[in-house]
């Protein structure tokens, strides 16, 4: 069975009651799942394959026709849609955009280190930690607003996190946090796994590894369908990792095919979120990714205090209470640090800041409409 409809018909069933929200806070917002892909530069998203990049050389391509075929046109605004079209038809028609700096809206990262364990504390907790300078699997010493969502009551048992990287057990705390996060190779566990998750399973573990610390991402979107299938939670969390591991190894047409495959995602998964009755129109979807990378020849394919551009970033919002403004222009910088706060005053809980007076303020713009 397609695993969109299957999703659907099983929550459909165990769906026997309306949940139990926060208390009223005048918006639409019930459900919050956040996206990320590791690395995606701004450059590729709001301008699409770059052409500097499209060759063996700079890019490592294998088949320079056929990646020029599938994803150069003439214009950004072709190029970008052709290698992300549901990104560009459908969030930035109903949500907004932000991060590109060719229409001065501008985003990134304050940590100073502009690599993926301070980025995800950033990201996760609302504010840089100089103690996390590292990518050592060390428990993380901060609160995510993913633990203290599920200390709410609203929330206790609806918190649930799947990535392709081993680090975000860590990142999240789970010994402390007791959340349930999926990572790296980890099989998905469970007393009665259905035939399709018993497949999965046995995928992952006889499937060649590119990668001995990051599951491929197609493996970890279906262990993501899987979570949505078993908890429906309210606040959800994927962490994509391909578009980062291919920069890395100089593939620069991989890293635009994984960039393609998490829009396809990204449209899968709302699909499913429109089809539910739990999420329908009531569910804000954010993306973004955890750092930038360097400018080609070479620099695109690194990351770091020391690579120039790698701060910037970029984000996405769609959601009941998120007007859509599109791809916005000639706005105050956001950063890495607003969106946790951002999560939590759009379920309505913006005592998180109370609890955590670190964290970055949120992201007005995104709140706008259903403002109390």
């Amino acid at each position: 069975m397609n695993p969109l409809r299957k999703l659907v018909l099983v929550c459909a069933v165990v769906l026997t009651a309306s949940p139990v929200w926060a208390e009223d806070s005048g918006r639409g917002t019930r459900n919050v799942i956040l996206i990320t892909t590791d690395g995606l530069r701004w450059q590729d998203l709001f301008r699409g394959a770059d052409e500097l990049l499209l060759n063996k050389d700079n890019g490592g391509v294998e088949n320079v026709a056929a990646l020029r075929a599938a994803y150069w046109r003439e214009t950004p605004e072709a190029r970008r849609e052709a290698l992300m079209p549901f990104f560009w038809t459908t969030i930035a028609q109903k949500g907004q955009i932000f991060g590109n700096a060719d229409r001065n809206s501008r985003a990134h990262v304050t940590n100073g280190h502009n690599f993926s364990y301070p980025g995800y504390n950033e990201l996760f907790t609302g504010a840089a930690d100089p103690r996390v300078d590292s990518n050592d699997k060390k428990p993380n010493p901060n609160v995510s607003v993913f633990e203290w969502l599920n200390l709410q009551p609203a929330f206790a048992g609806k918190v649930a996190a799947v990535g392709s990287w081993d680090l975000y057990p860590y990142i999240l705390n789970v010994d402390r946090s007791k959340l349930p996060v999926n990572a790296g190779w980890q099989l998905i566990a469970g007393p009665d796994l259905g035939e399709r998750t018993v497949l999965l399973n046995r995928q992952m573990t006889q499937t060649v590894r590119d990668w001995s610390n990051c599951r491929n991402d197609v493996f970890t979107t279906e262990v993501a369908f899987e979570s949505l299938h078993q908890s429906t939670p309210r606040v959800f969390y994927v962490g994509l990792g391909d578009t980062d591991e291919y920069a890395h190894m100089g593939r620069y047409d991989q890293y635009l095919h994984a960039a393609h495959q998490v829009d396809a995602f990204l449209k899968n998964l709302w699909e499913a979120i429109q089809a539910h009755p739990q999420y329908k129109d009531s569910t804000t979807l954010i993306v973004t990714t955890d750092h930038g990378r360097g400018d080609p020849p070479k620099g695109w394919r690194d990351h770091g205090a020391k690579v120039a551009g790698s701060e910037a970033i970029w984000m996405a919002v769609i959601g009941p209470d998120t007007k859509p403004l599109g791809e916005r222009s000639d706005i105050p910088a956001v950063t890495q640090s607003q969106i946790a706060a951002t999560m939590a005053h759009l379920l309505g809980l913006p005592e998180f800041q109370t609890a955590s007076p670190q964290a970055a303020a949120p992201i007005a713009d995104v709140l706008k409409a259903g403002s109390p």
